[in-house]
C-alpha cells in the first residue's frame, strides 16, 4: 500500500510518535558520548568519603562489579544503588511474577532512613516536591519502569532523580544523593552543611523501582554536562573485615562512621 497526499489522523500520530521516539533515543545516545570517560585517559583516583548513611545495607548496581554500573549519561558512570538491610531492619518485601504488581513504599526497610552530607560543603541543588510513588517490584511494574525510565530521561534531571541533594564538596567534586523522600529535605541551596549532618531521608522518587538510595560523584554540578567520579567507602563487610573501596552486588556491608561527626549545626 502506497500513502499519498497529505498524513492526518492515525497515521500523523504514528509518524509524530516514531519521530518522538528516534529522536529521544538520538538524543540519549549523544548524551552518553558526551559523557563518557574520555578515549584513552585513566579513571582518577577514588575519592574516599565516609558513607552518607549508618547501620547495614546491600550494594546494587555496583562499580565494583561493572563499569559503567548504570550508563554514562547524567554522570552516573560509576553511581551505586544502596539499600538498608540486616537484622536490625525489617524484611523486604520480595519481587512478585504479577501480584501484587506495585506496593506503597512504606513497607520497605529503606524507606525514611535518615542520609547524611557524605563531607562539608554547599548545597547546590535541592529537589523536594517529587511524590513517592508505588513501587515497581513485579514483572508488570518492572516493564512500566524501563518505559518510565525512558520518558524520565527526555526530561528535566528531577524526573529522573526524583527528589535528590547535590554538594559542592570542593576540589571540582560534587556528590549527588538522589530518590529521597518528599518533604524530607532539611537544607537548601545555598546552605553550608558539615560532615554527618542530616539532609533528608531514602524515599522512593524519580526512576525507582522501590525505596533505595542512588548516591553518586561527579566532576561538576550539573548531572546533564559533568562525568561521574569514582569513590571509595571505609567500611565492615559481613565477616567484620574492615575495608576500603565499593562493596560489589549483592554485598551486605556496614560504613564506617565518620569520626567528626557534628550536631546538625554546619558551625558547630
Amino acid at each position: 500500500m502506497v500513502l499519498t497526499g497529505t498524513f492526518d489522523g492515525p497515521v500523523a500520530l504514528y509518524l509524530a510518535s516514531v519521530a518522538t521516539l528516534l529522536a529521544g533515543l538520538a538524543a540519549q545516545w549523544t548524551l552518553v558520548r558526551r559523557q563518557s570517560p574520555r578515549k584513552g585517559e585513566a579513571a582518577p583516583e577514588p575519592v574516599v568519603l565516609p558513607a552518607p548513611f549508618s547501620g547495614r545495607w546491600t550494594a546494587l548496581n555496583s562499580p565494583a562489579t561493572k563499569v559503567p554500573s548504570h550508563t554514562h549519561s547524567h554522570a552516573q558512570t560509576y553511581a551505586i544503588d544502596v539499600l538498608r538491610s540486616g537484622p536490625d531492619a525489617a524484611p523486604e518485601p520480595p519481587f512478585t511474577w504479577l501480584w501484587p504488581p506495585v506496593r506503597r513504599p512504606e513497607r520497605y526497610p529503606s524507606f525514611g532512613e535518615p542520609l547524611s552530607a557524605p563531607a562539608a560543603g554547599t548545597v547546590v541543588m535541592a529537589e523536594d516536591r517529587c511524590r513517592d510513588h508505588l513501587t515497581r517490584m513485579s514483572l508488570p511494574g518492572l516493564v512500566l519502569l524501563v518505559l518510565e525510565g525512558f520518558a524520565r530521561s527526555q526530561g528535566a534531571s528531577r524526573h529522573l532523580l526524583g527528589n535528590h541533594v547535590t554538594l559542592d564538596l570542593g576540589d571540582g567534586v560534587y556528590a549527588v544523593l538522589a530518590h529521597l523522600r518528599r518533604g524530607s529535605l532539611r537544607v537548601g541551596v545555598g546552605d553550608r552543611v558539615a560532615a554527618g549532618q542530616q539532609l533528608g531521608e531514602c524515599g522512593n522518587s524519580g526512576n525507582s523501582s522501590h525505596p533505595h538510595l542512588h548516591y553518586q560523584l561527579m566532576d561538576g554540578p550539573d548531572v546533564r554536562t559533568a562525568r561521574g567520579l569514582p569513590f571509595a567507602w571505609r567500611y565492615r563487610d559481613v565477616a567484620g573485615a574492615e575495608r576500603t573501596g565499593v562493596p560489589a552486588n549483592t554485598e551486605e556491608f556496614t560504613p564506617e562512621a565518620p569520626t567528626d561527626r557534628p550536631t546538625d549545626d554546619p558551625a558547630g
